[in-house]
């Protein structure tokens, strides 16, 4: 198997109410790109969040005390801190100027996803709302618009719990299965495969962040050419169950 991953150039700074689906099919026919059929639309969740009005800014925040204390303890803008508690369901971990959330939407991440990068000075973005919904909105719109299946991924960047470094993951998914699931097949020595669930929304997620990249203004990339699973998958399917997890 092989699949093409490229960027799509030429998207406008995105505001709140812009419409993404016509600002990326626009970018598309601005430089003679047709989609196809299967095609997959990766979309970075910070201008998900802008156009969806998910920014605030940090002069209106009035900081709790609990949201003071936790300034105070780790360096932090109080008023960040009571944005971060605002979208957080459980404090996980407090460590350094780090705060490890669950959100209110299951997933476990540092500071809640609110983020500073890509917006003005003195504003933060938060995650959408419902990432999924969003995704969904964006792929109904896109077949609107181009009569083919395409499948959309709205992705972030997150840590790992067991290694160094940052990845882009899948928090929405629409138009395909989350997971290529091998167990009950056998492997090359005719082994029942018994555990080996691959979450491909996030391995996709990560090829399509080789090509975005953090600072190159790039936050759509087309993957083409990848036999997906089909289904009506869901980024929440990828979230592990409380009772599953080892470390809450």
């Amino acid at each position: 198997m092989s699949f093409s991953v490229f960027g799509l150039e030429g998207l406008p700074y995105v505001s709140e109410g812009d419409d993404i689906a016509r600002l990326i099919y626009e970018a598309a026919v601005s430089i003679g790109l047709e989609f196809e059929d299967k095609d997959i639309v990766v979309v970075t969740q910070k201008i998900v969040s802008k156009a969806e009005g998910r920014i605030i800014k940090l002069e209106g925040i009035e900081p709790s005390d609990f949201a003071s204390h936790i300034g105070k303890m780790m360096d932090k803008d109080p008023r960040l801190a009571e944005v971060v508690l605002m979208e957080t369901s459980r404090i996980i971990r407090m460590k350094g100027n780090t705060l490890i959330v669950e959100t209110h939407h299951g997933h476990v991440c540092a500071n809640a996803g609110v983020d500073f990068s890509n917006v003005k000075d003195g504003y933060v973005t938060l995650l959408p709302v419902d990432p999924d919904a969003s995704a969904r909105g964006l792929s109904d719109k896109l077949f609107e618009l181009t009569g083919k299946k395409l499948a959309v991924i709205i992705t972030d960047t997150w840590g790992r719990a067991w290694r160094l470094g940052q990845v882009d993951f899948a928090i929405g998914v629409a138009g395909m299965a989350a997971f290529r699931d091998y167990r009950g097949e056998t492997d090359y020595l005719g082994h029942e495969l018994r555990v080996t669930n691959i979450a491909v929304a996030d391995e996709l997620a990560g090829a399509a962040e080789l090509v975005k990249g953090k600072s190159a203004g790039v936050p759509v990339v087309i993957i083409r050419g990848y036999d997906y699973p089909e289904g009506d998958g869901l980024g929440s399917d990828i979230v592990r169950p409380v009772e599953e997890d080892l470390f809450r």
